[in-house]
């Protein structure tokens, strides 16, 4: 589907994406990696865990804050399906990972481009480099057959 290959990281975060989806979870993967590596991975959990905030982005943040045993991810990318919503931007911000990259924006729910704009806030005090579009084609359609498949 992509013009150009898809970078292992957000592979590995649509594999996740299609288990979510395969589990009846809105298909959203994450993997953080830190040199290389990949120290966290998730996928959305929200009514497996009756957890609101069982995102695949806190998942994997919070893996990959065990595997380094601290709670800031300096140095760590956050590869993830689809652009983060307000809490997940905002647990990005805290965590200080350094860079994310997200495959399909989300006008409706997304809070990087679209609605809070996390990042451009005063009170935003961590800033990561940014990076979209990245698998789209892969995780919109992902995102549209789950949905599809529901109605």
């Amino acid at each position: 589907m992509s013009r150009w290959p898809i970078p292992e990281p957000m592979q590995q975060a649509l594999a996740l994406a299609r288990e979510a989806a395969a589990a009846g979870e809105v298909p959203v993967g994450a993997v953080v990696v830190k040199d290389g590596a990949v120290i966290g991975s998730g996928g959305n959990r929200p009514r497996a865990d009756h957890d609101p905030t069982a995102h695949a982005e806190i998942a994997a943040i919070r893996m990959a804050a065990k595997a380094l045993g601290n709670e800031r991810l300096e140095g760590c990318e956050l590869w993830v399906t689809l652009e983060p919503c307000a809490m997940c931007a905002g647990a990005i911000s805290h965590a200080r990972i350094g860079k994310l990259y997200y495959a399909a924006s989300d006008p409706k729910g997304g809070a990087v481009e679209h609605g809070a704009l996390v990042y451009e806030q005063v009170q935003c005090l961590h800033r990561p480099e940014v990076y979209s579009g990245i698998g789209e084609a892969e995780a919109v359609e992902l995102l549209r057959s789950f949905f599809r498949d529901r109605r």
